[in-house]
């Protein structure tokens, strides 16, 4: 099984596949190798969890079988080499978003392949009914409905937010700046990104991304790691007072007219990278849309569902969006919390 991190994996087909061998009475801790993500059965066969981020690495032993998830995500070259050294048989598994290397390089040109389309979220006989209704809620968008709901080839028009880098580990020389969070709890997730300037961009890392944190445990998360300022929905005042209260440094984010949108124009116009292991964030980033009108055309008003990193990506960048320098000042002073470089 190959995906194109190993957080992917470890959130995603390693925790399924653990679930589905529990749930059948197949599985023996003795068989598993935590470390190398292995599982071996009796007869000797295994199932081995791996990505392949460089070219170089996908020359290793052959196999029998491969299995590349989110096929999309990973690049040509390096799926090429290991379709190349597979005995027997390669399933491919993606959301259909627009054209890849499958469409370009594969079908049409060989005679060996099984092209399944069309299969959906009906097919899914694991799918909540929350899930499945906030699918079925994206109906009337006709770029999104097709692909995520009907599983059809498309192309998802309205992406907010192109051309983020992801990179595999955080560089010594990137400083933490703040944290952007937005509060969520039974329906929506609360999401907190730190935020670390680099060169002339950002990288973002993700901290939390989970349902049913209260705020004790938010100022927990944000006590466990490194200080710094943390910016939030101002919607929640009773919420950052508590947060606060446990000697976070949390102000609220500031908001007027326009906001959302001038702080979309701001993160945008950024050079921004996020850590492999944010795939909650990476997934939000991919999926975040502007919303459609009852004609498809799109509007200038960000879909809700993949918008909770987002959201708090931008509290933290566009907080200071033509400020001036009594403005910052006052921030700090509000946080109690100053940096080195920074002087009233």
């Amino acid at each position: 099984m190959v995906a194109e991190s190993v957080p992917h994996l470890m959130l995603g087909a390693i925790r399924d596949f653990q679930n589905i061998m529990k749930c059948n009475g197949y599985w023996d801790d003795e068989y598993w190798n935590e470390t190398k993500h292995i599982y071996i059965f009796p007869n000797g066969s295994f199932i081995e969890f791996i990505s392949f981020d460089k070219f170089g690495k996908a020359h290793g032993p052959r196999r029998d079988v491969l299995f590349l998830n989110e096929a999309n995500n990973i690049p040509y070259n390096i799926a090429d080499q290991l379709i190349t050294r597979t005995r027997k048989v390669v399933w491919l598994d993606w959301n259909p978003s627009e054209e890849f290397w499958f469409y370009t390089e594969m079908l049409g040109k060989r005679d060996d392949i099984d092209f399944i389309s069309g299969l959906t979220y009906l097919e899914n006989e694991g799918l909540d009914d929350v899930s499945r209704a906030e699918i079925e809620s994206h109906m009337n968008n006709k770029y999104w409905w097709p692909v995520y709901g009907l599983g059809q080839l498309g192309v998802v028009k309205g992406r907010i937010y192109k051309d983020w880098q992801i990179i595999e580990t955080m560089p010594h020389e990137a400083r933490l700046e703040r944290y952007g969070l937005d509060f969520g709890y039974s329906n929506d997730p609360t999401a907190i990104v730190a935020i670390y300037k680099y060169n002339s961009g950002y990288i973002l890392d993700e901290i939390l991304f989970s349902k049913g944190f209260s705020n004790k445990q938010i100022a927990d998360v944000l006590q466990s790691n490194e200080q710094a300022p943390v910016i939030a929905d101002s919607a929640e005042p009773k919420s950052i007072d508590e947060i606060k209260s446990y000697g976070i440094p949390i102000v609220p984010t500031l908001k007027g007219k326009d906001s959302v949108n001038s702080g979309i124009q701001f993160v945008q116009s950024q050079k921004i990278s996020l850590t492999q292991r944010s795939i909650n964030t990476i997934k939000e980033y991919r999926n975040y849309l502007w919303q459609t009108d009852k004609n498809g055309n799109v509007i200038n008003v960000p879909e809700h569902q993949f918008s909770h990193s987002m959201d708090a990506i931008r509290y933290g960048l566009a907080y200071n969006i033509n400020y001036d320098d009594r403005k910052i000042d006052q921030f700090y002073d509000n946080v109690h919390l100053r940096p080195e470089n920074s002087a009233k």
